[in-house]
């Protein structure tokens, strides 16, 4: 067994929180290398202008390709749906909320015309469906910084997990129901990755694998690659473990929140559920509703 191993992150304060949540569960000293990445570097850029998925995780990845860290640590939101030839994720950890979080106003609240600051044409398509009447305003940057953003507008929007790892409890907000709010798929999971021909690694990392998150999360991983491509475009995707198996909840919208589209599957082998939902999804027209929002983009 190796004397220490380097485990490769993000340098945010949730990053780090993840990462060392793994080096606590790893049996032998570790230590964490902070990434500067694409995403972190272009912070005041759209997410769809530099790349989409995979800018605050490509960097971390050439740390394993590169063999200098034996660990990569992600949020699996984060985690383009193909992986990397030579890498593999060993263990998904045992997933938070995975829910959005409206903060600064309850949705019902929310005045006519309101600013909301997000990112995610996710989330901005499924809130002009329900309130087409509010001014979506790019809002990027950590947890905190966000939320000390999020005062000059009516609200935000920001993960429950985020708020829950950190310990933040802002004074007016709501978590959303999937029904209304989608998640990304991912959301809430911590994705732990190793190059492929590490055995010892891929051996101990499999000793904290979460079982169900993982089917979880390759079920929602599945739908998604369906489409081939990620958090730039409006797809929400969310499964849950129940006594019958996997439940997935797929989503998929016009980024003005004209049009969503949505289905739900049961099934028990979480790859072929994730493409048979993309499918009945595509066969009610998600692939125009897609080429529609990627124009705009």
């Amino acid at each position: 067994m190796p004397d220490s191993v380097r485990i490769a992150t993000r340098g945010s304060e949730l990053a780090l929180w993840q990462a060392n949540l793994v080096a606590s569960l790893l049996p032998m000293p570790t230590e964490i290398a902070v990434v500067e990445t694409e995403g972190d570097r272009s912070a005041d850029r759209n997410l769809s202008e530099i790349g989409g998925q995979g800018v605050f995780v490509k960097d971390v990845q050439h740390q394993l390709l590169d063999r200098h860290a034996r660990v990569a640590v992600h949020s699996a939101k984060d985690l383009p749906s193909a992986l990397v030839a030579g890498l593999e994720v060993g263990a998904w950890l045992s997933r938070a909320d995975p829910r959005d979080v409206i903060v600064g106003s309850l949705l019902k609240d929310l005045p006519r015309g309101a600013r909301v600051g997000t990112s995610s044409t996710r989330r901005a398509a499924q809130l002009l469906a329900l309130r087409p009447d509010v001014e979506i305003e790019t809002l990027r940057g950590n947890i905190r910084t966000r939320l000390s953003k999020g005062r000059r507008m009516d609200a935000i929007f920001v993960a429950a997990a985020a708020l829950e790892r950190l310990d933040l409890h802002p004074s007016v907000m709501e978590i959303l129901d999937p029904e209304v709010m989608l998640p990304q798929v991912g959301q809430g999971a911590i994705a732990v990755e190793c190059r492929s021909d590490d055995a010892e690694m891929l051996k101990l990392l499999a000793s904290i694998n979460d079982g169900d998150t993982q089917r979880e999360v390759v079920a929602e991983r599945s739908f998604l690659q369906v489409f081939g491509t990620g958090c730039s475009l409006p797809i929400g995707g969310f499964a849950k473990t129940g006594e019958d198996g996997l439940m997935l909840y797929g989503m998929v919208a016009k980024s003005d929140g004209t049009r969503v589209l949505r289905a739900a599957q049961s099934g028990g082998e979480p790859v072929e559920l994730g493409r048979s939902l993309a499918n009945n999804l595509i066969e009610r027209g998600a692939l125009e509703l897609l080429s529609v929002a990627e124009a705009a983009e």
